[in-house]
């Protein structure tokens, strides 16, 4: 009953190796790398992406 083990982790690989197709697992990777990169910045208080908000934030004219 411990935690995941070589024969699983291979398991989940290949499945994953199937659903998504060799050449998709790349993108996925990066696009999982960026989010935890933006998460950690998120808990240290760090934002890197260049957008200000401000709390005067112009609403649509209707």
């Amino acid at each position: 009953m411990g935690g995941l083990g070589a024969p699983e982790i291979i398991l989940i690989i290949i499945a994953i190796l199937i659903l998504f197709g060799g050449k998709k697992i790349p993108e996925l990777m990066k696009g999982l790398g960026k989010g935890m990169k933006e998460f950690k910045d998120a808990q240290n208080g760090e934002s890197n992406t260049g957008s200000t908000t401000t709390s005067t934030e112009e609403k649509p004219k209707v």
